[in-house]
């Protein structure tokens, strides 16, 4: 029996995937529903062995971002990432950062099941949106360059997505058990290391990048 992981801040997305793998799926069983990137980080830490379906677009910690945490940790985690976007530059990231399969939630149900079946049996799977991106091609590329060349780090990464997404820095603080002197100095690390000093240009960045996604 295969257990699946269903992470999406989504309840009516994570219901409509249950519902193609209880139709459809064979020796499936949803094991966990998450619903934000940090959640889904400190739960796989102790369930690496199980298949995870990860929606790009999640608060506290968006999807790509925690899945390279995943991986770091557990290299071989069978990851599928589910986004609402088809273009190369979310494809490209998310297999990069550690997932094996990428279906747009427009995807025919079956996708998504052979998705996770491809994935769980330690191949790639890309849906019929994205199957033109050559895989191995943009691979060895991507692996000389930064994922997004600003310098960041894992952190300050994980606080600029949050500012992105309208949080105040108490709120930041407490998200994350920081106080709030060391949000204010990730804030000022982050706008020094981009050259960006106004909060509308921080938001710009984030969204461009993939950091953050609205």
């Amino acid at each position: 029996m295969k257990k699946i992981v269903l992470a999406d801040d989504h309840a009516i997305v994570r219901t409509g995937v249950r519902a193609v793998l209880e139709r459809l799926g064979k020796d499936m069983e949803i094991s966990a529903e998450i619903e934000n990137g940090r959640e889904l980080v400190d739960y796989a830490k102790t369930h690496p062995d199980e298949v995870y379906v990860v929606d790009i677009s999640m608060p506290v910690m968006n999807g790509i971002d925690a899945v390279e945490q995943m991986t770091k940790r557990h290299p071989d985690i069978k990851i599928v990432m589910l986004s609402m976007y088809d273009d190369r530059m979310s494809v490209e990231k998310s297999l990069k950062a550690g997932a094996r399969g990428f279906i747009v939630k427009v995807s025919a149900a079956d996708e998504i099941v052979n998705a996770i079946e491809e994935v769980a049996a330690g191949r790639f799977y890309l849906c019929n949106k994205v199957s033109k991106y050559i895989v191995q091609g943009f691979l060895g590329k991507a692996g000389n360059r930064k994922r997004d060349g600003s310098g960041l780090t894992p952190k300050e990464k994980e606080v600029l997505q949050l500012i992105a997404e309208g949080y105040s820095s108490k709120q930041i603080a407490k998200t994350f058990n920081l106080s709030l002197n060391t949000v204010h100095v990730h804030r000022n690390n982050i706008m020094k290391k981009l050259g960006i000093h106004k909060q509308t240009e921080l938001v710009r960045f984030a969204l461009k990048e993939g950091i953050a996604q609205l």
